[in-house]
């Protein structure tokens, strides 16, 4: 039995924003936000554009996954996540 796809609630916005970030550099801010769709949509069983869209911004960008997770994770740990994030960038992460 085949799992039906889901629609995420926040899908539409994640898409505009996933829109800016394929034409953006890989500064801090759109690191921010790559990771945090990138964590929200990981095993969504739906969204499937969204998710290729966001393979495409990490090729763009010349980063593997780990990488992504290893540099936000820094950004982190040296308070410039706090410091750098928009206020439209301040979403949850559910």
């Amino acid at each position: 039995m085949a799992i039906a796809e889901q629609t995420h609630p926040q899908a539409s916005k994640d898409q505009a924003i996933v829109d800016r970030l394929l034409q953006s550099p890989a500064d801090t801010p759109h690191l921010l936000s790559l990771a945090r769709l990138r964590i929200r949509y990981k095993n969504f069983p739906g969204a499937r554009g969204l998710q290729r869209d966001l393979d495409t911004v990490l090729q763009q960008w010349h980063l593997t996954e780990e990488e992504l997770i290893a540099q936000t994770r820094a950004l982190y740990a040296s308070g410039a996540a706090h410091a750098k994030q928009s206020t439209e960038e301040q979403q949850d992460w559910s």
